[in-house]
């Protein structure tokens, strides 16, 4: 800073003369020396920095020298910055900063090339090592000589840095050169490796290293030079690999080593190769080694996906999975293998059921365990296998479905599978019917059977079946429990809607409703004094919620008809609106019965109760006889007196004696019955088929017709296939055939409902 005093001017010429030159003695006096170009960088910037740093990186850091003290470095550094602020024309920023550059580069000409190209292999590795690693500390240390230099000339000229003028300087005098043979010797130290040979991973790092550092700030140098060939080679190795390997192993075999394979892969890139190459190198292993053979591994004889599915071999079956499932279509192949091999495991299943209805040779009956049981552990095994082996993949729940619903909807003997499945449940769920379950098995198998179930395209075959076999398990009171029919409705509401199990949960509200109805009834007939020999009851059932039954007008005994004529002045109270129709085939009555000196008590059906009354005392009558008195159809009492008179436990006698009833028999009941148990049950042959084949038919074509009605009045107009497609696609509960389709639309357009276009036979309109 100046401080300046005012004086008063004196008009002296003298002292006007000694200030002047005064000022400029000063100013010369405080001017900086300037530094020329030729003195700066010789005697300062050569000599004493780069002259140096070279000695150094030559003798390899000899004596522990690693670089410039602050006492060496900072006048090198005061050097540039002052050459570098000189005003023109001594600023010699550009001349230093070309200067720079050719240092570099006559180092690499000279020096570092020569070196490089004695060496060869792993030696040329090495060198290239040392030689790229003095060249960072080379380059890092002329870049804080020359700091100012980026700090101003590089940016105000948008020239490279210096860190990427040397960079750019190796690149093209040194990596261009030799990158060909230390790509070279990289993939036989890799091929070496993978042969099992030691090597020297640090080193492939650190050339891994010089190669991305090429790329200046990305990995094109990397990706070009040395990734491409390291793909191309890794697929001539596994390729030959596989050659080998498919020839002398088995399948399970391959796969380890494939395994082990693409393990080593991985690890290889973690050791010293770039990341972004480990999905590339994999992909390179999967393609050679498992896309190129997969068939034939999947399909090889002995060991093949077929054989380790027919052997239990679950954990080599999770590593196919598992490798199959890397490749883009890899698992579609191995699914379909699965589900021929599980539809040949149904056919076998169907072909045992066959030949043992052959051996047998006896009337075949609705309900067939053995085939369900096998049916049932073959699903569940596979569902297993699905869920383990194959984490549940929905290829292989797709192969595991598509196989099930051949199989299931298979028909093997008189009986349709909707059937026999329908059969096992009433097995399982009536009391008595043949398996001793715990209320959790009983759980664990109808889970088991809605699975099944759930294959099935005559689904409302099944529950017209089901509906008829649950009205008779709940009506003879044989029901093995309230929850396990509950747990069973549950199961298929959740399978098909509310809609399916409508009517079956009206059965069981009809029944909780009904002990309230008996336990009011009751009441009422104690208050009333009523007085009768029977313990007379009724349930009283919903029209709509219960399967159709033949009505049966018979003549009930005296005392059941006076019962009877109290419920109904009882209900009528109640329920002055419904009306009763007394469905007497669906009862079921205790007869306390004496023969001689003991005593029974028979457990029938009410019109065989009747019947049993109608004979009560010793009396005899003709089949005719007995038909006109009860007011019963022929029909009808033969099977009643088949069961009473030709069955195991013949309570009543016909004469003549024999297997068939005829209707010139005559009937008593039997004096010299006897029995050993004291309590037993006479059963009788259904008046009614365990189903109404006219009216799920029925029900099909209306559901059928509704679903056309429904499409065509959300499209107006639609084409015959896409309809036909439409209608198949919102049926749920069966699968009608193209033709029934067919005649359902041609039944609409005879009622109006649609007409065919003018324009296109093949097109119908909705008529509002």
């Amino acid at each position: 800073s100046y401080h300046i005093t005012h004086r008063p001017i004196q008009h002296n010429t003298t002292n006007t003369t000694n200030t002047t030159q005064h000022k400029r003695e000063m100013s010369h006096y405080n001017q900086p020396r300037i530094i020329q170009l030729e003195e700066g960088w010789n005697d300062q910037i050569k000599a004493k920095a780069i002259d140096v740093l070279i000695d150094i990186l030559d003798n390899n850091f000899e004596g522990g020298r690693k670089g410039f003290d602050p006492g060496e470095y900072i006048p090198i550094y005061t050097t540039c910055y002052d050459m570098c602020t000189q005003r023109s024309p001594y600023n010699w920023s550009r001349d230093l900063y070309n200067r720079h550059g050719e240092t570099i580069q006559n180092y690499l000409t000279r020096t570092v090339l020569p070196a490089l190209r004695q060496e060869s292999g792993i030696q040329l590795l090495k060198q290239l090592r040392v030689r790229w690693k003095n060249h960072v500390i080379m380059n890092n240390w002329l870049k804080k000589f020359f700091t100012y230099l980026d700090r101003y000339y590089v940016k105000h000229h948008s020239l490279p840095t210096l860190s990427e003028a040397g960079l750019r300087h190796f690149k093209i005098q040194v990596y261009d050169v030799i990158k060909s043979d230390a790509c070279s010797a990289i993939l036989d130290m890799v091929n070496q490796h993978r042969e099992g040979s030691v090597i020297d991973k640090d080193l492939v790092k650190n050339i891994v290293e010089l190669f991305e550092a090429m790329g200046m700030g990305n990995l094109e140098a990397y990706t070009a030079d040395l990734e491409a060939a390291l793909l191309s080679s890794t697929s001539e190795y596994y390729k030959r690999q596989c050659q080998q390997w498919i020839v002398t192993d088995s399948t399970p075999d391959y796969l380890i080593k494939t395994e082990r394979a693409l393990e080593e892969e991985r690890a290889r890139v973690a050791d010293y190769l770039n990341s972004e190459s480990e999905g590339k190198l994999l992909n390179c292993v999967e393609n050679e080694l498992l896309e190129s053979v997969e068939l034939e591994l999947l399909e090889k004889e002995g060991s093949g996906c077929r054989f380790l599915l027919a052997n239990d071999k679950s954990e080599d079956l999770q590593r196919m999975f598992n490798l199959f499932g890397r490749l883009e279509h890899g698992l579609e192949p191995m699914a379909s293998i699965v589900q021929k091999y599980i539809t040949s495991k149904g056919d076998e299943c169907h072909t045992a059921r066959e030949e043992r209805l052959k051996v047998e040779k006896a009337k075949e009956q609705n309900v067939d365990p053995e085939f369900i049981s096998a049916l049932l552990e073959l699903h569940q095994k596979y569902l297993n296998v699905i869920r383990t082996d194959f984490a549940g993949h929905a290829l292989f729940q797709k192969a595991l479905k598509d196989a099930f619903v051949d199989i299931v909807n298979r028909k093997t003997g008189k009986y349709s599978n909707a059937e026999l499945m329908s059969g096992y449940c009433d097995r399982i769920l009536k009391s008595g019917g043949g398996e001793k379950l715990s209320e959790s098995e009983v759980e664990g198998k109808l889970d088991r059977i809605v699975q099944l179930f759930s294959y099935l395209t005559e689904k409302d075959l099944f529950a017209e079946i089901y509906r008829t076999q649950l009205s008779k398990r709940l009506l003879t009171g044989r029901s093995l429990s309230d929850d396990s029919e509950k747990f069973m409705i549950a199961k298929l509401k959740l399978q098909c809607g509310t809609q399916f199990t409508s009517k079956m949960e009206g059965m069981l509200g009809d029944l909780a409703v009904g002990s309230d109805y008996r336990s009011e009834f009751d009441a009422r007939m104690r208050q009333d004094n009523f007085s009768t020999k029977l313990d007379f009851s009724v349930q009283v059932l919903t029209t709509g919620f219960w399967p159709s039954s033949k009505t049966v007008n018979v003549v009930p005994s005296t005392e059941m008809t006076k019962c009877m004529g109290e419920f109904k002045k009882w209900h009528d109270s109640k329920h002055a609106k419904r009306k009763l129709t007394y469905m007497f085939a669906l009862g079921n009555a205790t007869v306390r019965a004496v023969f001689g000196k003991k005593s029974y008590d028979i457990q029938v059906a009410t019109l065989q109760a009747i019947v049993l009354d109608a004979l009560n005392d010793g009396v005899t009558y003709t089949f005719t006889e007995l038909a006109e008195k009860l007011n019963l159809e022929e029909a009808v009492l033969k099977p009643l007196m088949h069961s009473l008179s030709c069955g195991k436990f013949k309570v009543v006698k016909k004469e003549p004696s024999g297997s068939k009833i005829s209707t010139t028999d005559s009937f008593m009941a039997n004096p010299k019955f006897s029995a050993s148990t004291r309590k037993f049950r006479i059963p009788m042959a259904s008046l009614d088929a365990t189903h109404n084949v006219k009216r799920v038919e029925e029900d099909r074509t209306h559901a059928i017709e509704a679903s056309i009605v429904r499409t065509m009045k959300a499209r107006k107009t639609l084409a015959h296939q896409s309809l036909v497609a439409e209608v198949l696609s919102q049926l749920a509960f069966f699968r009608p055939n193209a033709k029934t389709i067919k005649m359902a639309i041609a039944s609409l357009i005879d009622r109006q409902y649609l007409e065919r276009s003018a324009d296109d036979n093949g097109v119908y309109n909705y008529l509002a």
